[in-house]
């Protein structure tokens, strides 16, 4: 696809850009940057993301549907590919910045053009200080890190290695006075050291969605976003939920639910994902 760009400078800049100690000059932008009162958040995480990491960016955006939230991140392969992804299921808007200038002809990485045309039909957009044929070097990355940190309120990490670059954008958003959250990982999985360090160090753990409303100033609504859930189920959620009006073990409801144990599985995993029922006790239960 080709770009089409504006170019902004001086009061066009987004105002917590201007105001963090290297702001950039000017920003190319491609598509539209949301509402002033929209509150952005930085979710970054590893390249090579684990099956847990994965299901944690849908499960954490997900949750945030019906808020004012931007989500940004680099376009990078992994978290940051999967982070806009969930963020325009869950209908919010997505912020983008890449590794390069915006051009078809150097846009890094170049997986990811598809996606990047996706938000920005989707009402979100791609943002760069880099004239539009730079290519990806190593220097970019860190001077793209520092605006995906300063744009946002809070910074979300979801998985990261004990030496990675997704600690540099951890480190950005600290100087930059913006709350650092963290989800915990397995202590023996090497993508959760450097998360596991940051909690230590006095990041906020996340688990849940409404940790990250929290943390970003949002009053939650929990009977609105119980019924958005449950608006949003599928016809077979729907009928899986109706058999949930108490709790039953595991056994006992996929011998109800009335299909293959693998189907079934499958079925109350993504349900689990998307925060419909919740297993406690060796039970399930519907979530509200």
């Amino acid at each position: 696809m080709k770009f089409d760009l504006k170019i902004l400078e001086n009061e066009k800049i987004p105002k917590d850009l201007r105001e963090i100690p290297q702001p950039p000059k000017k920003l190319y932008l491609a598509g539209s940057l949301p509402p002033e009162d929209t509150i952005c958040l930085a979710v970054v995480g590893s390249r090579k993301c684990t099956t847990y990491g994965k299901d944690a960016v849908k499960k954490l955006i997900s949750g945030l549907k019906g808020y004012p939230i931007a989500i940004v991140s680099g376009l990078a392969v992994g978290i940051d590919a999967l982070s806009h992804e969930a963020a325009l299921d869950a209908g919010l808007f997505a912020i983008a910045f890449p590794g390069s200038g915006i051009s078809e002809k150097v846009f890094f990485p170049p997986s990811s053009l598809k996606l990047a045309e996706k938000i920005i039909n989707s009402g979100g957009c791609i943002l760069s200080e880099f004239e539009p044929d730079l290519k990806a070097a190593y220097y970019t990355f860190p001077m793209r890190n520092r605006l995906v940190a300063g744009i946002s309120k809070a910074a979300l990490i979801i998985e990261a290695q004990d030496k990675s670059g997704t600690l540099i954008t951890a480190r950005m958003a600290l100087d930059y006075n913006r709350e650092v959250l963290a989800v915990p990982g397995p202590i023996n999985s090497e993508f959760s050291k450097g998360t596991n360090r940051l909690i230590k160090q006095g990041a906020t753990p996340v688990t849940c969605s409404d940790d990250i409303l929290e943390a970003l100033g949002f009053k939650i609504d929990n009977e609105s976003k119980q019924q958005n859930l449950f608006d949003d189920a599928t016809i077979e959620e729907k009928a899986i939920l109706k058999l949930l009006r108490e709790p039953l073990e595991r056994d006992e409801l996929i011998r109800k639910m009335k299909m293959a144990t693998g189907i079934a599985n499958a079925a109350l995993s993504i349900m689990e994902i998307k925060g419909l029922i919740k297993e406690e006790m060796g039970e399930i239960r519907a979530s509200f």
